[in-house]
């Protein structure tokens, strides 16, 4: 069997959202991610259902995009009931630890909950809730140079150190 084709990177995301508009004003208008794209259907391609709805992108940086359906009945995604809220959640990264600080800033201003500035050691980043319950993350890299290859040398042996904790009996 051939090897696969390397994947090029994130298209986008999509994720539900209550209301189309409100939304766009927190991406837009706060985030600063501009709309690029909105398209009103009738039918889902992929599966032929008859179903109204809007989808709806927004342009980051890097050209990839995060992308919303509204499905026009104004109910708000549900959580997962099994995972935690902090699981889940869309990570943008930015140039730089004033910007996601800066960013942090703006968010508070208009009124959004944001976590103080987190240091994960290789990341520094804040946290937060859109509008329809995804979690955000603003992060910047601050990982010193050799740190990625040295985790890409050891996430085999980290990824089964979990595997025989999380299933000892297999172990």
């Amino acid at each position: 069997m051939p090897e696969p084709r390397k994947l090029k990177g994130l298209y986008h995301f999509a994720y539900p959202c209550r209301d189309a508009e409100e939304t766009r004003r927190f991406y837009e208008d706060i985030l600063g991610l501009p709309l690029v794209n909105c398209m009103m259907c009738e039918r889902v391609p992929s599966t032929g259902e008859e179903q109204p709805y809007v989808h709806f992108f927004f342009e980051l940086g890097d050209g990839s995009y995060i992308a919303f359906f509204d499905l026009g009945g104004d109910e708000p995604p549900a959580p997962s009931p099994n995972t935690p809220d902090w699981v889940q959640h869309f990570a943008i990264e930015t140039d730089d630890i004033e910007s996601v600080d800066a960013m942090r800033q703006r968010l508070e201003d208009h009124g959004v909950k944001v976590t103080p500035l987190v240091d994960h050691g290789f990341v520094r980043s804040v946290y937060f809730f859109d509008p329809n319950g995804l979690r955000l993350e603003i992060a910047a890299r601050t990982e010193e140079p050799g740190f990625l290859a040295e985790a890409a040398g050891e996430a085999h042996e980290i990824l089964a150190q979990w595997n025989r904790r999380k299933h000892p009996a297999e172990a």
